[in-house]
């Protein structure tokens, strides 16, 4: 009786934990990813503040490049961060990166305009993105694995789905101030100072965030803590030829993990950036639709991407990773052309957020389960520095700069030369789902926390 009450006992303590964890990460994660966000909802209003240009689609290109050259960050980021989270811990590093994020978020707000202090301007907005591409680059990889290695082992592709549950979320959030503010202010305000509202809510935020994340569990051992940091501490000649946990040394060992996260990434960062970050101003720019009614398209459409990411992630614990992806692989290769060629040729809102929406419901099978996926490839000693650098090189090269690269192409007139691009991606991704992967089998993770989809032990007073 005394086992049976125990078993429960803990269970259900666990179930708590395990709930309570992954809501301090998700809402940590979600301000972060607002913070990075608002940049390119606000980007049609500000960039007339930081540029001398006349012709409205170079201020475009230009805001676009540097949220691009964030990105560039990123792969830093993941390796830096990375690195701290696998020998100091994961809930370090994941307080360490907020703090650049409300970092950078203070520099936009307070940076005076191109007319007060010329191209210094400029210079400030691209430090400021430079130190939230960074921040990101570390959140991304320390809180996949995080969210992954604290689930319940039969529930992981459920939990860990929260991390796009918030990173969506962010940007939701983003639009949600962006609707406010396009009803309480005038185009001319909203140009000229409004949009800074956005990013003093973004800093004030991020700082709020740190008393969050002081109360998360570290979900590395302190066994697995104490050896990490004593092996990283040992420097005498007889031990350096063993490689140290989170180190590039280490992770290229066994390169294959980190080539298998960059080539399934690939595809769906540029699908994700394409049809959430620049679908507003493809929708803007080319179908004719008003801004603030685009932003409203943009908002429906991504509260139901949002709520379906737990659904696709409750799937995947079901019938495996495996066949998400290769849903998201198949569809995204078949739809890329058929829904951006259409939504060039309409007008009407109705339509646009039909479109916008089912791409979304294929793109869903990928944004769902990455972070899982990615996590089970490696162990813990190097498990965020390789989630988060392989990611980070992807969407360095790919998805941030999907917006420049697709505004770009309309700008030499060849603007459906992106749907073939797209699409290219998307299939190269597809070949690495079909062929680098395996269902349900054995992982990382499993070894070390339970395996995923073996038969449940049963409880105890019931065998």
């Amino acid at each position: 009786m005394s086992g049976t009450g125990v078993s429960t006992s803990t269970t259900g303590e666990h179930s708590r934990s395990v709930v309570g964890n992954i809501m301090r990460g998700s809402l940590g994660n979600l301000v972060e990813w607002y913070d990075f966000y608002v940049f390119s909802a606000f980007a049609v209003y500000f960039g007339a503040s930081f540029f001398d240009e006349a012709d409205p689609v170079s201020t475009t290109l230009n805001v676009l490049g540097i949220f691009a050259v964030g990105f560039l960050m990123r792969p830093i980021g993941g390796w830096l961060f990375g690195r701290i989270a696998d020998r100091r811990g994961r809930r370090y590093a994941l307080t360490l990166s907020v703090l650049l994020m409300a970092l950078g978020s203070a520099i936009i707000l307070v940076t005076p305009t191109y007319d007060t202090i010329g191209s210094a301007a400029a210079v400030l907005l691209l430090l400021a993105r430079l130190l939230q591409g960074l921040s990101v680059g570390g959140e991304y990889g320390t809180s996949a694995t995080y969210m992954s290695e604290v689930a319940t082992s039969h529930r992981r592709g459920y939990y860990s789905s929260f991390q796009y549950v918030t990173l969506v979320g962010g940007q939701v959030l983003a639009l949600t101030v962006q609707i406010v503010l396009q009803q309480v202010l005038t185009e001319e305000q909203l140009t000229s100072w409004g949009w800074r509202i956005a990013f003093a809510i973004g800093a004030a935020t991020a700082v709020s965030v740190l008393w969050l994340r002081r109360g998360m569990d570290e979900s590395l051992t302190a066994d697995q803590l104490a050896a990490a940091r004593g092996q990283a501490g040992s420097a005498s000649a007889r031990d350096r030829s063993v490689a140290q946990p989170g180190t590039l040394r280490l992770l290229f060992s066994n390169p294959k993990p980190f080539f298998l996260v960059f080539g399934l990434t690939l595809g769906g960062t540029v699908a994700f950036y394409t049809y959430t970050t620049y679908m507003q101003l493809f929708m803007i720019n080319t179908s004719g639709i008003p801004k603030t009614t685009v932003t409203w398209i943009n908002f429906s459409a991504l509260v139901i991407f949002m709520l379906l990411q737990p659904v696709y992630g409750h799937v995947s614990d079901r019938i495996g990773r495996r066949p998400l992806l290769i849903f998201f692989g198949v569809g995204g290769v078949l739809i890329t052309w058929p829904v951006l060629s259409t939504l060039a040729r309409t007008s009407s809102p109705f339509a646009a957020f039909g479109l916008m929406l089912g791409a979304l419901l294929v793109v869903c099978g990928y944004t769902s389960i990455n972070a899982i996926v990615k996590a089970e490839l490696f162990p813990s000693s190097v498990r965020a520095l390789g989630v988060g650098l392989a990611y980070g090189l992807a969407n360095a090269i790919f998805g941030g700069s999907a917006p420049y690269v697709g505004t770009w192409f309309k700008s030499i007139g060849h603007e459906r030369w992106f749907f073939t691009y797209v699409t290219i991606c998307i299939a190269i991704s597809l070949a690495v789902y079909v062929f680098g992967f395996t269902n349900k089998g054995e992982t990382h993770l499993d070894r070390e926390r339970g395996h995923a989809y073996q038969p449940r032990p049963e409880p105890a007073g019931r065998r």
